[in-house]
């Protein structure tokens, strides 16, 4: 099976996923967005990522940002921070470019790496539709993650995968149904930029009133 273009989903659309389904299809579904520190901080990271849109080469490889992927089978398109093409015999030809070369999709993330795999679902994603366009196969990438400023390896093992192509299916199906979940309370909740528009307290069992009351309460503080 195939997706048609205008039935693709952004790519990075599973990193909110992940994070949370509520969020993502408030964000991707319903079009709901806030900005807050985190999102902001994420952004300024991102901007420097993409601050050249041109190949660069350094000695046996070559540097590209910015870059545009896709995959029809999985239905998703977006943009690679960094995809590094390093010189090796079992690479794939480029165009312009002596010698063969493998990709190496590199994803920057603001902060610590997660406790959840959020972010290794991300570059994995890209590495597959890296895959399906350059018809290649790419065992790892990196994160690169703004505190500790260094690289962390992710491998692109077929439970990996599994879980990427998974994803995409249960957003497809819940995009189809314009179908937003239900909200689950969680300590995550705290930095979520939208919050405020999730209202992930209303999902308590508490009457009314008591909600009321609650509010109140908390507005006093």
């Amino acid at each position: 099976m195939e997706y048609k273009e205008e039935e693709f989903l952004l790519l990075s659309g599973i990193q909110h996923f992940a994070f949370c389904p509520r969020q993502w299809a408030l964000i991707h579904i319903e079009q709901q967005w806030k900005e807050n520190y985190f999102t902001i901080d994420g952004n300024i990271l991102h901007e420097k990522a993409h601050d050249q849109d041109k190949t660069e080469k350094r000695n046996n490889f070559l540097i590209t940002r910015g870059m545009r992927v896709f995959s029809r089978t999985m239905g998703i398109s977006g943009i690679c921070d960094v995809v590094e093409f390093h010189k090796k015999r079992d690479g794939i030809w480029l165009q312009n470019y002596e010698g063969t070369y493998i990709p190496l999709p590199i994803e920057y993330k603001r902060g610590k790496p997660k406790a959840n795999n959020a972010d290794q679902l991300q570059l994995c994603a890209q590495a597959m539709c890296l895959e399906e366009m350059l018809v290649c196969e790419i065992k790892k990438g990196f994160l690169y993650y703004g505190e500790p400023k260094k690289r962390t390896q992710v491998l692109f093992d077929d439970v990996l995968k599994e879980q990427v192509t998974i994803s995409f299916k249960k957003m497809h199906e819940l995009f189809a149904r314009k179908y937003t979940p239900k909200a689950k309370m969680t300590k995550a909740c705290k930095s979520c930029s939208i919050s405020d528009v999730c209202l992930p307290g209303l999902n308590k069992q508490m009457s009314a009133s008591a909600y009321i009351k609650n509010m109140l309460r908390e507005e006093e503080r």
